[in-house]
């Protein structure tokens, strides 16, 4: 595969949303100790490129306990500081997932960062293990099993997770299947370690970091295991690190985030004047899409095109979660509800490549799975979701439903990394209050973990990722300063 092949593949990725045992000994953090090649940086190829990206490859370890094993190469990329006269250092910018690469990030949301941020540091990118560019996996799953709202594990219509537990030990066994060793080594902490070694690859004493949504529980993970190597450290829309469920917990927080956020939609999606607009009053909305995905479970829309090819109570329940990330994206929810009420469908909506949902899929499971150990019963699940349907209608049971994960054949190598207080206090938390992937809840449990590591600013916002996209002028002047000077509040503040 050619750079630019390579490249164009990784924008691709970056589009890409997937949300997706006993324990052994911990591997630990001074697994990476060891020195790190220099980078040998060369010219970035491909369309989109900020001509003053750089990128390089990086070789780890597959196995960090086994640091003379065999090795993988994870891709990295950096715009070096616009003013080296005034250059503090790197900062490390860690994409959401699993499943995501912040590798053209330098030259795409790293400029939006204001000037005295772009002066302070060099702005680095990475694909993580797993991911094209870096060393890749592919689980070779079925053509059915890449759609959405297969991978996400909405129950039947009746409530019943038999057809769940089947497709989750249908996609694990070809993971076991076609995954090969690395996929038993992909995992947060394996990534944190990767980082370490990163920044020492860079010359840098500490790094600084940026990171959102998933990024965030890889940026608290690298800051417990390597705390004196951090120098200042935001996360951005924060998961839960609760160390007995890790993404469990992540995913069971989609019913509370759809709730904190389905008011507002609603206040939008009956708005007059509104093209899209669905409703006369907004207290409307709700009742009708409840009613409306209803009937799509008993009476699918053909949808040529599409994977699957119809419109069923999943597929609408899914584009909610969709377009809930972000108000801009509250249009793509509204249409299909006005074409479903019609009896019909928009167009097919346009997916990545085949072979780049492979990968990101086979990254997410990877990372997901070896996290943590997931119960195996479906019994376990079935009690979960029919709680979860009595008291979240909206998302369905789907939220404490049974991943891939129920029948991941490889118990984890090592127990999650518990996030606590040790370490110095320079971390700097942002959250919106209605924030579908990363409820606020999650974000105050992030908070109270950190301890006296962190303050939290939370934001009167709408969307997922806070910081210079989905917040508000107080929450990105927040965060900028700290960035820029270390200014960070003295205490918790709340940005209306």
């Amino acid at each position: 595969m050619t750079q630019r092949t390579r490249t164009i593949r990784n924008a691709a990725i970056v589009g890409v949303s997937t949300a997706l045992l006993g324990i052994t000994a911990p591997v630990t953090a001074s697994a990476t100790a060891g020195p790190s090649e220099p980078l040998a940086w060369t010219a970035c190829e491909g369309a989109g490129i900020d001509p003053r990206q750089q990128c390089a490859t990086l070789r780890v370890p597959m196995d960090h306990a086994d640091p003379d094993g065999p090795r993988i190469d994870i891709a990295v990329s950096r715009i070096p500081s616009e003013n080296p006269a005034a250059r503090r250092g790197a900062l490390l910018l860690i994409a959401g997932g699993p499943g995501g690469s912040s590798l053209n990030d330098p030259s795409g949301k790293g400029q939006k960062l204001p000037q005295n941020v772009r002066d302070a540091y060099d702005l680095i990118g990475f694909a993580p293990r797993g991911l094209a560019p870096s060393t890749s996996v592919d689980c070779g799953l079925e053509h059915g099993d890449l759609a959405t709202s297969r991978l996400r594990p909405w129950p039947a219509p009746d409530g019943s997770v038999a057809g769940n537990m089947d497709t989750a030990q249908r996609m694990a066994d070809a993971c076991a299947r076609n995954g090969g060793e690395l996929i038993r080594h992909l995992g947060t902490a394996n990534e944190a370690r990767d980082i370490d070694l990163l920044r020492a690859a860079l010359g840098e004493r500490k790094i600084s970091a940026w990171g959102v949504s998933y990024g965030t529980y890889v940026g608290s993970v690298y800051a417990q295991l390597f705390p004196q190597r951090t120098d200042r450290i935001v996360l951005d829309s924060n998961d839960n690190p609760d160390p007995t469920r890790v993404n469990r917990a992540w995913l069971a927080a989609h019913e509370r985030g759809v709730e904190d956020t389905f008011p507002h939609f609603a206040a939008w999606a009956s708005k007059p004047g509104n093209p899209d607009r669905v409703a006369r009053r907004a207290l409307d909305v709700r009742p009708m899409f409840l009613r409306l995905a209803a009937r799509l479970d008993r009476e699918p829309i053909p949808w040529p095109g599409a994977n699957p090819e119809e419109l069923n109570g999943s597929v609408l329940r899914q584009t909610m979660l969709d377009s809930f990330s972000s108000p801009s994206r509250y249009p793509t929810l509204a249409k299909l509800m006005r074409a479903a009420e019609q009896g019909t469908v928009p167009p097919a909506p346009a997916g990545p490549p085949e072979a780049v949902l492979q990968n990101v899929t086979a990254v997410g499971a990877g990372v997901l799975c070896n996290d943590v150990a997931w119960p195996k019963s479906a019994a376990v699940y079935q009690k979960d979701v029919t709680e979860s349907r009595a008291k979240y209608p909206l998302t369905a049971g789907m939220p404490r439903n049974a991943m891939l994960c129920a029948a991941w054949p490889y118990p984890p190598r090592e127990a999650p990394v518990r996030i606590t207080g040790r370490g110095p206090s320079n971390i700097l938390l942002v959250q919106n209050e209605r924030d579908v992937n990363t409820p606020l809840s999650g974000a105050l449990k992030m908070r109270e973990a950190l301890g006296r590591r962190a303050v939290l600013v939370t934001v009167d916002s709408t969307g997922h990722d806070a910081y210079l996209a989905n917040g508000n002028a107080c929450g990105d002047a927040t965060v900028s300063r700290f960035l820029a000077t270390g200014q960070r509040p003295a205490a918790d503040v709340y940005c209306r």
